[in-house]
């Protein structure tokens, strides 16, 4: 089943069990979807679209609770942490930062990175192979860290 299709039956879904925040959250990520495929651009909406697409939403709300939260504003952040449940039920599992190490550990040797100007070599290909499966801020904290 598509993501496309998927967010279809969760919105149906929703709507019959009434809850408000969740209809919220698939509507936005149903608006994502429709304003991609209505962009012209010609590409397919592939798994690594969908992928890219709900990081992307998945980000936005990390950034909106960070600053509600520097705002002192609970409410609003408690209300972004919800949505953002919601959509990591879309994304694939996200992996522990053991994990990440352990992938880190096996691409550095892949690639032949061993100190910190092996970065740009490194950086790369950890995020290509995580893609969907780490944010972005771990992965970069975790590849410095092994490079020391």
């Amino acid at each position: 089943m598509s993501l496309k299709e998927k967010i279809n039956n969760d919105l149906k879904a929703a709507m019959k069990a009434g809850d408000k925040l969740k209809l919220e959250t698939i509507r936005s990520i149903r608006a994502l979807i429709l304003e991609f495929e209505k962009s012209g651009n010609g590409k397919e909406f592939t798994p690594d679209e969908e992928i890219k697409l709900l990081s992307g939403a998945a980000k936005k709300r990390k950034e909106s609770i960070e600053q509600f939260r520097n705002a002192n504003r609970e409410d609003l952040a408690k209300k972004e942490e919800q949505e953002l449940e919601i959509i990591q039920e879309y994304l694939p599992k996200q992996l522990s930062e053991k994990e990440i190490e352990t992938e880190v550990a096996k691409i550095a040797e892949k690639v032949g990175a061993k100190n910190k100007e092996d970065f740009p070599k490194l950086m790369p290909e950890v995020m290509k192979e995580l893609k969907g499966k780490a944010d972005g801020k771990v992965v970069r904290r975790l590849v410095e860290k092994y490079l020391g």
